[in-house]
Formats: structure tokens, C-alpha cells, sequence
């Protein structure tokens, strides 16, 4: 059964979620209660990227709970969800079926997502098989086609080890890694981006806070997504409003591919993102202003 505890410790405006995978993996996602009144109408699902977790939400599920309910997944292998005991099912059909776990489980029939590259992807994935359910998408630089150039930047530094003494080290480390995704950033940026992706170890040390093992599957040839035409997916969002975002520096987004996308649906819109590569924080002002335009179109019941 979830589990809910709802304390709140010190300025935590969240209560943490915690529900069982079919495959027996323990799993967390942080619920924002929206405000008074927003109980009947859809909530949001925010679901990170392949190797991010809750607290990249940390700035954005506040604001959209100002105006409804928010839950932030954390797929397994990140954050506070559990390890899974078989690497090969970090796979994005086994992250939708843990995702639809919590909704049977929360009885919640209609939401909207907010799904960052992976995230994105699993959103795609449950409109395609749950059929109107689906009431909006925020894509966030992702979409039915990547371009393999950044695909491989991904493969080539995930699940990569190490750790680092100090914060302040990590961050160095992180923006030597992602300097060209975050030009204009400066050390209390980076700083702020590598504690939502790291955590402390028991030993003191900084690492990155994901199983490894999630690359397990992107080390397998032809594994993975690879040949899957998820065009289908994406249509299968019909018309509901859906936002695009794309970093202008996006080199797993195209710009060609957004537009194809906005220009697929009847109520998509592509926004891009200046000075950012893959993908957007969603904190920057373009982002924010374009996510509520996007919510305001959102049904209240």
C-alpha cells in the first residue's frame, strides 16, 4: 500500500509518496497539495530526466501548486525510489508501468504531465496507452525525434563513477561536464544545478544521486528506444494542449523537429529557450511564462 507521510519539516511545502512497483521496487514521488478548491481538477505529473530526480522540480512544482496539485516522480534508481535489482528494466515502458502504479493506486483517472527528456518520453508513452487520461503535456527538449549526436554525449558520461570532496568541487566537475549546455552559467548556478543531482555520501563524498546502472540498458546494441517510431505516441496526445520546449542550443531537440511537432497537433506550441542546451531548468522566465499560458489552458474539472 502507499504510504504518505505528510509532515512538513522546516519550510518543506511537500509530503512524500511512497508506492510499491509491480517488480517489488520501492518507490517516491513528493505531492504538493495545491491550493484550497483545486481537489476536482487534474493534477500535474512531473516526471526528470534519465538522471534526475525530484529536486529538479525544486523551483518549478511550487509555482504550478499555487494553482493545482502537483506530484514529482522519482523514477527507480533516482533520488529516494529504490535500486532496482534487474538493470534491464531502466527501460521507459517499466518507468510508465510505475508510474501507473501510483495513479491506480492515488485513484487519480485524468492528469497532465510535465516530463524533462526521459520524462518526456514517458509522458508520450502514456498518452499512447492511456487513452484520455492525458489532459495537457509539457514536452521539455524532447520529442519523436533526437538527434544522435547528443544521444551519444548522453551515453558517453552516463553511469559514469567517481565522487568529489567538496560541493564546491563537484560543481567545477559538473560545469567542466555541461559548460556548453549552460554558457552564461556562473559558480552559484552550477552549485544550485549539481545539489539537485547529487547527493553526500554516509563517507562524506559527492556523487551523483542515480544507480549506475540505469546506462545498463543504453550499453545494449539496438536496445534501448533505438528504431522506435514514437510518432504514434506523440499523436496520440491529439488535442490537448501541448507546449514544447527547446532549448536554442537544444543537441537532442532540433529546431526542425520542434516545429514539425508544433505543426503536428492542433493545439501545440513550441517555445525556445535562448542561451540553454538540453534541456531548459524550466526556471527561466521564458520557460515559467510560457508553463503558465500552458496551465491556464488546463480543464478545472
Amino acid at each position: 500500500m502507499a504510504q504518505q507521510d505528510a509532515k512538513q519539516e522546516g519550510r518543506r511545502d511537500w509530503s512524500d509518496q511512497y508506492w510499491w512497483s509491480h517488480d517489488g521496487v520501492r518507490l517516491h514521488a513528493r505531492v504538493y497539495a495545491g491550493p484550497e478548491g483545486s481537489e476536482r481538477a487534474p493534477p500535474v505529473l512531473c516526471m526528470p530526466g534519465l538522471a534526475r530526480n525530484a529536486r529538479d522540480f525544486e523551483a518549478l512544482a511550487p509555482h504550478v501548486a499555487r494553482y493545482r496539485k502537483v506530484i514529482v516522480i522519482e523514477f527507480r534508481g533516482r533520488g529516494d525510489s529504490a535500486y532496482a535489482k534487474d538493470p534491464m528494466t531502466y527501460v521507459p515502458l517499466t518507468y510508465v508501468q510505475d508510474v501507473v502504479a501510483l495513479l491506480d493506486e492515488l485513484e487519480i483517472e485524468r492528469f497532465a504531465a510535465i516530463g524533462t527528456s526521459l520524462g518526456g518520453l514517458v509522458a508520450m508513452l502514456m498518452a499512447a496507452s492511456l487513452p484520455g487520461r492525458l489532459v495537457g503535456a509539457v514536452l521539455n527538449d524532447v520529442g519523436p525525434e533526437l538527434e544522435t549526436a547528443g544521444l551519444e554525449r548522453i551515453r558517453d558520461y552516463i553511469g559514469a563513477g567517481g565522487s568529489q570532496p567538496t560541493w564546491m568541487h563537484a560543481a567545477r566537475a559538473f560545469a567542466d561536464l555541461n559548460g556548453a549546455v549552460y554558457p552564461d552559467y556562473g559558480i552559484h548556478d552550477w552549485l544550485r544545478l549539481t545539489k539537485r543531482t547529487h547527493r553526500l555520501t554516509p563517507e562524506g563524498r559527492i556523487v551523483t544521486d542515480y544507480d549506475k546502472q540505469i546506462a545498463a540498458p543504453l550499453r545494449v546494441p539496438n536496445g534501448g528506444d533505438a528504431g522506435v517510431d514514437l510518432w504514434p505516441a506523440y499523436r496520440a496526445l491529439g488535442d490537448v494542449p501541448v507546449l514544447i520546449l527547446r532549448g536554442a542550443l537544444s543537441d537532442i531537440l532540433a529546431h526542425t523537429a520542434g516545429e514539425k511537432m508544433a505543426a503536428g497537433l492542433p493545439r501545440a506550441r513550441l517555445v525556445e529557450v535562448p542561451g540553454v542546451g538540453h534541456a531548459p531548468t524550466m526556471d527561466e522566465p521564458e520557460a515559467r511564462a510560457a508553463i503558465d499560458a500552458w496551465a491556464a489552458e488546463l480543464p478545472q474539472a
